[in-house]
């Protein structure tokens, strides 16, 4: 279904968008062209004191705040350079925006994010960010089951895998909200917020 709809208390929350993600190799999008989209995105939510969540995953092995359990991916637990986990430029800097960092893929689980949505009001919100299959698939999955609206940014996403993001966009994503690209989401928040 395509986006048809945004809430007068619509929040834009960017997935992961952070130096040691959206420098890795992504398809269909590249990392910049995401930045690029989820930049426009955040820039038309703050020009009409709509909220902007940057989420960021971060857990250092030291402290004992990477997640559990055994998996058969290599390097889920392993230790990452010094700054990858830190907010792209593009988007940091703006003190109005909610900061919100996760252990997990989904954004919800362990942290404040339904806390902070609740207390301004939201009842949607845009999602954008990297992975697809992954952040953003499972945020998506918990924003639903939260009662929220979702609405998904197509070109403001990309995955590590291109199937993966494919499976994402036509299989998952239509059983959790609506879709649209950049472009649309813009058109009708300026038909809708002024």
């Amino acid at each position: 279904m395509a986006v048809t709809a945004l809430d007068p208390r619509t929040a834009l929350v960017v997935i992961d968008l952070q130096a040691g993600i959206a420098a890795a190799p992504t398809a269909p999008h590249s990392g910049a062209d995401v930045v690029a989209r989820s930049v426009e995105l955040a820039d038309a939510f703050r020009a009409r004191d709509l909220p902007v969540v940057l989420v960021r995953v971060s857990f250092s092995p030291d402290l004992g705040d990477v997640p559990p359990g055994r998996t058969e991916a290599a390097g889920s637990g392993r230790a990452r350079p010094e700054g990858w986990d830190v907010i792209v430029p593009e988007l940091a800097g703006h003190s109005g925006d909610i900061a919100v960092t996760k252990h997990n893929w989904g954004a919800f689980h362990g942290t404040d994010l339904d806390v902070q949505l609740r207390r301004r009001g939201v009842t949607q919100i845009v999602l954008t960010g990297i992975a697809t299959s992954i952040g953003v698939e499972s945020t998506a999955r918990a924003a639903h089951e939260h009662g929220y609206h979702v609405t998904l940014a197509t070109d403001a996403m990309s995955d590590m895998d291109a199937e993966a993001h494919s499976n994402s966009l036509t299989r998952i994503f239509p059983r959790l909200g609506e879709t649209g690209t950049t472009a649309e989401i813009l058109e009708l928040l300026a038909k809708t917020h002024g």
